[in-house]
């Protein structure tokens, strides 16, 4: 009996002539065509990239199945464990099956509220160093001074030291490692790590650095038996309930360069696409302008300020609705599996695509529109669960989510209440779906002291 697929465009890429359709991937608007697709073939969308099944699954009860209902059923995609392997390993990211359990276990109380709470003068502290620099009036790269910002956190909070006099070069190595990356999960065909591309070669030596730095810091943590309250020490203290074994020091590497990458570059994105639709709303920006004064009352804010700073996190949230850190969520097939009626081959690539569900007008009307308002208190109740997917959902729900949320918030609240941007021209930044969203082109603005 012939399998039933759903609808779908019938596009069919041939790998034989892959590599002559390059120059025009790079033109290629994976957003754009997933709306597109959605809105001509609905909520779950199948078609073919040469040999590989693709789903495209755009509704919340869709994306129930597949992340809380079945998630045995689904694993990591070989083609991202691929793309991320030479940086992350088998970090928490890239790894399935038990390694993954025993992993998300022994990291999951470095995440708690209490040791959350130690990081806010960090970020504080950080935030406020950025805007001692500026010059009112002066138009700044906001996208390299919230990519440096974050940065500059996620290395103080990881291991408890400032960036080193370094700084630049460490910047310009992960910058690097993310081209390469950004390369991999985006090529048609992909050419090995290995491979001596002038592109490979120049990850290479920026992960060599990024490791030697690594394994410095690990070694000499571990030989001090010294716990200073960073990530790095309650990961080299954490141990399994059962047996006593702990992360080694390679595992460690890992863990350490999954969160090096993912908790900078995620956070910096959404504080960008904030920064530019506030500067598009100035009945958002002045609404927010008036929390923070009423609330701080001219000093920095703390972690004890953000639940009386409600209009500070629905800022947040509705950027990350309208621009997704992760524009998608992607699951492989472990085993055929049935999603809403239909049967799905092992291996199929299933893609959850956020960007497309954030923007659905039966969950969020005028969805186009930015309204921070969507989020007042109970909003949980009144946006159908799964429909709003930032950070994922079920059992591989993002792990530092918590993190990432207080410190855009502290971020937003420490800046904003002394500075404001402005677009020097009313223009619209248009997205790119990389390994996250970022804006296409530099995010230029104007700084304006209040």
């Amino acid at each position: 009996m012939e399998r039933k697929y759903p609808d779908g465009p019938r596009i069919n890429v041939p790998l034989a002539i892959a590599g002559q359709m390059l120059p025009w991937l790079y033109r290629f608007d994976a957003l754009l065509f997933a709306d597109r697709i959605a809105r001509k073939f609905g909520d779950f969308v199948h078609y073919k990239f040469g040999p590989l099944h693709v789903y495209q699954l755009t509704h919340p009860s869709l994306a129930r199945e597949v992340l809380v209902e079945q998630p045995e059923k689904f694993r990591k995609p070989e083609l991202i464990r691929r793309a991320f392997r030479p940086v992350a390993g088998e970090g928490l990211f890239t790894s399935d099956g038990a390694l993954w359990k025993r992993q998300r276990k022994l990291m999951q109380p470095a995440f708690l509220h209490r040791h959350l709470a130690a990081y806010a003068d960090v970020m504080v502290s950080h935030a406020q160093a950025l805007i001692d620099s500026y010059k009112d009036g002066e138009i700044r790269d906001i996208g390299a001074d919230m990519t440096g910002l974050t940065l500059a956190i996620v290395v103080k909070t990881l291991f408890g030291a400032d960036l080193p006099r370094a700084a630049r070069e460490i910047g310009r190595s992960m910058s690097t490692v993310l081209d390469a990356t950004n390369q991999r999960l985006n090529s048609l065909v992909q050419i090995p790590s290995w491979f001596p591309t002038p592109r490979n070669l120049r990850e290479r030596f920026a992960l060599a650095r990024l490791d030697a730095a690594l394994q410095v810091l690990i070694r000499a943590r571990r030989d001090s038996k010294e716990s200073r309250g960073d990530l790095l020490s309650i990961l080299l203290a954490a141990a399994d309930e059962e047996s006593g074994a702990r992360m080694s020091d390679r595992q460690l590497r890992d863990e350490m360069m999954t969160l090096f990458l993912a908790g900078h570059e995620t956070t910096a994105d959404a504080l960008i696409w904030t920064w530019y639709l506030l500067s598009r709303h100035p009945e958002v920006e002045a609404k927010l302008a008036d929390e923070l004064r009423r609330v701080l009352a001219g000093r920095l804010p703390s972690a004890a300020d953000l639940p009386n700073l409600p209009y500070t996190e629905m800022v947040i949230r509705e950027s990350m609705r309208l621009y997704p850190p992760a524009p998608g969520v992607a699951r492989e097939a472990a085993e055929d599996v049935i999603i809403a009626g239909f049967e799905i081959p092992k291996g199929s690539l299933i893609t959850i695509n956020t960007y497309v569900l954030h923007r659905d007008e039966r969950f969020f009307p005028e969805p186009e529109r930015f309204d921070p308002e969507r989020f007042a208190p109970g909003w949980e109740e009144r946006i159908p669960r799964y429909a709003y997917l930032p950070f994922g959902g079920g059992p591989r729900v993002c792990i530092g989510n918590g993190f990432a949320m207080m410190e855009a918030r502290l971020i937003l609240a420490t800046i904003a209440r002394s500075y404001r941007f402005s677009m020097r021209r009313a223009e619209t930044v248009q997205p790119v779906q990389m390994v996250t969203l970022r804006p296409r082109r530099p995010v230029r603005m104007q700084v304006e002291r209040r």
